[in-house]
């Protein structure tokens, strides 16, 4: 039996710990062929998705599988994310969360497709382990700058800062 990843569950720990503190938790996302996200609002492969409560509709975070409907320029679309892809979670407001290795190119990392429009579920969940020399890694980030300007999808939060990537820090 191979062992099963903690990254689902952590990814699921974050997101409540935002959430119970009134922050707003956000997923840093390695797009490729088994994501399914709007494409205009990718940039370098990846991109940020906000998934708060007031933000996405039928949020399910499962072992493998990160899938909820959320609107992006008032359209209502379709998300897709596998665990596998997930490079960090964090709360917008402080920068505060974990982050991860996207663990690409694995046999069964990632394969999983989304779900068919006549079934909620995927046949079976895929189960990776993670080596424990890419295992994933947390280190401290400076604060986030702010700035007004928002370069984001319509999804009811502020969309991702001007300047790059999200910045993290550890938590204690």
């Amino acid at each position: 039996m191979s062992e099963i990843s903690t990254k689902p569950y952590m990814l699921r720990a974050i997101y409540e710990w935002c959430t119970d503190s009134g922050y707003t938790p956000y997923l840093a996302v390695k797009v490729d062929a088994a994501t399914t996200v709007p494409m205009e609002f990718v940039k370098k492969g990846e991109i940020v998705l906000n998934i708060s409560f007031g933000a996405t509709s039928g949020l399910k975070m499962d072992n493998d599988s990160i899938r909820f409907h959320a609107r992006f320029g008032g359209v209502s679309r379709e998300i897709f994310v596998p665990v596998n892809n997930v490079m960090a979670i964090y709360a917008n407001e402080n920068g505060q969360g974990m982050a991860f290795e996207p663990v690409l190119g694995e046999p069964g990392a990632g394969t999983s497709s989304p779900p068919s429009p006549v079934s909620e579920e995927p046949a079976a969940p895929i189960l990776s382990s993670v080596p424990s020399p890419s295992a994933p890694t947390l280190a401290a980030a400076p604060a986030p700058a702010r700035s007004d300007d928002s370069n984001g999808p319509d999804d009811g939060g502020d969309g991702p800062k001007k300047g790059g990537r999200p910045t993290l820090t550890r938590i204690k």
